[in-house]
């Protein structure tokens, strides 16, 4: 009854979707087939670090993230950006599995000369052709993507690049989409303008700060409505286009917020501005999720992970008093005073070029960007610097010499922290004020023994030097032991090497399919490769592995779930579902109640036997009703050695002939070289039908027969309260797991949206110790069956060794059937 109301109310909700509605006067397709497909969402946080995330959430300006980790079961992972530390590079690993796709943000394309920046979209979609020659398939494939640098393979893409705006999808719609947009999000864009308004009285507060402090005043000026633009404007865009995606059923949407990103190259990472973006970033991180747990063709999971991070950083102009194109012309001078110099390159607008994603001419009037030659000359030398890495390009063909020559001129007289210069293919020789040291092996001395990805970063730096579109010479803002500095004009960097900038974040379900691995960290092919076994495009590995319990090794950990049929709350038949919820607490033993048996309501599936394969557990299954084909009853799982005792119906009332029978399942299970006994039951509606069932349970047959030997475990849905008769005579010689476990309040298990009775019990008999109750909660809980879940960890004492367990542990007295 409740799963019919609340499927009703879910349908009555898809019907008034706004995003639907949008989507349908888009004339945009839904993704149909069964409810029950994979799904995911990717939400990037451009450039937020993890420990700056961590300090967000101390401070509460990310309380939805925080939820999830508290309540959802989700788990927070160090993610490795690889290098450089930059979106194209970690989206190009993600997308399509290729590592060190570019250099850099900038670099000289070697077939033109001229320089590339990775926000033009011709040069994105030139790296992203090369990408699918490498790498195949993207991963976005049949999906949308938002705000990134490559589309991923998408079949639609949005403020990226190769495709700015939305105006291709607005004129598909008749004269009204427009009208209609307005008016079923005008919640939203009231909400926009409020915050446009507190946006950009912060940004003109920010500019007078900015002016006591020396800045440009133009510059500070145009980056007002850039501010606004990115921060408020476009996230809200994404979100709704996000929305609509996810209502269409598209298999993968992935949406890059650039707000923080932003704030930071401008004010710093640590900044209040900064994060006073993480706060709206959160709360659209927050209606998306709620939007995957409302749609109606997938199953969808959410996961959030920052690309890079973000370092505070100090200028290189600032340090030495002059630019870096200064220091390479003075040390071109000294290595021969007859070469032409490098001239200065405008940086094309980066600050502008991100509002510049909205699309439209007049988006492109409001934030003009500054022209420059695309074409550069072969024979002038040339610097790309847009952070801490540079790349130092030479107008002729050196010799080993001259590089050598160059690289100790600008570190011991410019006081570039660290030249890099290939010496033969996989070595790399590294010059500093300090020294001259040689990659790979001196990775640890040059950046830290300490650096938490030490042994990833020189093989990622050699891989960087040698690229095709690296310069002659590389250049890097930081070495272990000195302040970062940058060689563009900002507070706040990456694409180097320092901690900060390479440690990025994911916040995963706690049971992803991340592949197995050494390290503690992931990068993001391994965020790839999960994603795909996810959307189950490549093999999952077992729910059980890489899933490790927080029980002791002497504890048996027990759980009872009546899983209705795997039907859940929102009307899906998903049996995956309920292995996962399974999974992540992790049981020793399961006990399940209602599962169906090739019944034609749940398609036919063998539920049992399919959930102990995800599972990979033995089951031991009982049908209480088996017509023809169609079998449906209860079932017990465990991964231990274990042999079936018992397996029978139990009494109904002769009185009322019609209930719906109801059965027992006992199991022997080896557990540290003892046997556990364990019974599963589903008892019945009627109080006189559940006392005849639980005096039958009490009798020689069952708990009192000669075979069943402590430690004896009980559990099921009894359908009674801990008052109630049922419960009380089981009390005269078992004890309420709950109710035994010291420091812990009994908690409802049904309804399992508004938990309100305790039905679902788990009875232990002498010599054993609950240790811990869990009941869990998150959203994938709520919605995957009516009931939640009773978990248990039991510990068997000295009482239950083998010599206590080789004679009967009850002396029950004859009970009548």
């Amino acid at each position: 009854m409740l799963t019919f109301i609340e499927v009703r109310i879910r349908r009555l909700r898809r019907i008034l979707s706004r995003s639907l509605w949008l989507a349908r006067l888009l004339h945009l397709p839904a993704s149909k087939g069964s409810r029950s497909r994979p799904g995911l969402v990717m939400i990037q946080v451009d450039g937020l670090s993890r420990p700056e995330l961590e300090i967000a959430l101390d401070k509460g300006e990310m309380p939805f993230l925080k939820q999830l980790l508290d309540r959802e079961d989700y788990r927070l992972h160090t993610h490795y950006s690889g290098l450089p530390s930059t979106t194209p590079a970690v989206q190009a690993e993600l997308f399509y599995g290729v590592s060190c796709a570019v250099p850099s943000f900038s670099f000289r394309d070697p077939a033109s000369g001229r320089i590339a920046r990775m926000f033009e979209p011709g040069t994105a979609a030139e790296v992203e052709k090369k990408l699918v020659r490498e790498g195949g398939e993207g991963l976005l494939k049949g999906g949308s993507a938002y705000s990134d640098n490559f589309t991923g393979g998408a079949r639609e893409s949005h403020f990226c690049p190769s495709s700015m705006g939305w105006g291709p999808s607005l004129r598909k719609g008749n004269p009204l989409v427009l009208i209609v947009f307005l008016l079923t999000n005008l919640y939203s864009l009231l909400r926009v303008g409020a915050l446009l308004v507190v946006e950009t009285v912060l940004a003109l507060v920010d500019l007078f700060k900015s002016q006591l402090s020396g800045h440009d005043f133009w510059k500070e000026l145009k980056f007002v409505p850039t501010r606004v633009a990115i921060s408020i404007l476009l996230r809200e865009l994404c979100v709704i286009g996000g929305k609509i995606d996810i209502s269409r059923g598209l298999p993968t949407v992935h949406i890059n917020f650039l707000g923080y990103d932003e704030q930071s190259h401008r004010r710093g990472p640590t900044s209040l501005f900064a994060h006073w973006t993480l706060k709206g970033i959160d709360d659209a991180i927050a209606r998306l999720w709620r939007a995957t747990h409302h749609a109606h063709w997938r199953h969808y999971e959410l996961w959030v992970y920052s690309d890079h991070g973000q370092g505070g950083m100090t200028t290189y102009d600032h340090v030495k008093g002059y630019s870096l194109e200064a220091a390479y012309n003075a040390a071109l001078k000294a290595l021969d005073s007859t070469l032409p110099l490098s001239q200065p390159v405008s940086t094309g607008g980066y600050q502008t070029q991100r509002a510049r994603l909205l699309g439209g001419h007049h988006v492109q009037r409001l934030f003009p960007i500054d022209r420059y030659d695309p074409v550069g000359k072969q024979d002038q030398p040339l610097v790309t610097a847009m952070g801490p890495v540079g790349h130092l390009y030479f107008s002729w063909s050196s010799s080993a010499e001259e590089r050598t020559f160059m690289a100790r001129e600008l570190a011991s007289k410019h006081g570039i922290p660290v030249v890099l210069a290939v010496e033969s293919p996989g070595q790399v020789r590294a010059y500093t004020e300090v020294g001259e040291f040689t990659l790979p092996e001196d990775t640890g001395p040059l950046f830290g023994n300490d650096h938490p990805f030490l042994d990833e970063l020189g093989p990622d730096l050699i891989r960087l030097c040698e690229h095709a579109y690296s310069g002659d010479l590389v250049i890097l803002g930081w070495r272990h032991g000195i302040e970062p500095i940058t060689f563009a004009n900002e507070n706040g960097s990456h694409a180097g090497l320092s901690p900060r900038e390479t440690q990025g974040f994911a916040v995963l379900p706690k049971d992803a399919p991340l592949p197995e691995r050494t390290r503690d960290y992931v990068r993001p092919i391994d965020l790839r490769r999960a994603a795909l076994s996810h959307l189950g495009r490549k093999p999952k590995p077992p729910m059980r592995q890489g899933q490790p319990g927080t029980k002791s090794a002497d504890t048996l950990r027990v759980m009872t779930y009546n899983v209705h049929s795997c039907v859940g709350m929102d009307g899906k038949v998903d049996v995956a579902r309920i292995a996962r919820v399974i999974a992540r607490s992790q049981p020793d033993v399961v006990a399940l109640q209602e599962l169906d048996v090739g019944r034609e309501r749940s398609d036919g599936v063998d539920q049992a036997h399919q959930i102990a394969q995800l599972l990979e557990m033995a089951v031991h299954f009982h049908p209480a009703i088996h017509i023809e084909e169609e079998r449906y009853g209860d079932a017990i799982l465990t991964h231990l050695p274990q042999r079936l005792v018992k397996a029978d119906l139990l009494p109904g009332l002769a009185s009322r002939p019609n209930l719906e029978p109801r059965g027992a399942l006992w199991v022997a299970v080896e557990f540290h070289g003892r046997e556990v006994q364990i019974l599963n039951t589903h008892l019945g509606l009627n109080s006189q039908e559940r006392q005849a069932q639980i005096d039958a349970l009490l009798g020689p047959d069952w708990l009192g027969h000669p075979d069943c030997r402590e430690p004896v475990i009980l559990c099921g849905d009894f359908n009674a309260i801990p008052s109630s008769p049922v419960c009380r005579s089981l009390n005269t010689y078992l004890r309420d797991a709950q109710q035994a476990s010291d420091g812990h309040r009994p908690r409802r298990t049904f309804p399992g949206r508004m938990p309100a009775v305790r039905i679902d019990h788990i009875y232990i008999g002498n010599g054993l110790e609950a240790t811990a109750i869990d009941i869990p909660g998150s959203a994938l809980v709520r919605v995957a069956s009516d009931h939640l879940p009773l978990v248990a960890d039991i510990k068997i004492n000295e009482l239950a060794s083998p010599a206590a367990a080789a004679t009967p542990g009850f002396s029950f007295p004859d009970r009548a059937h």
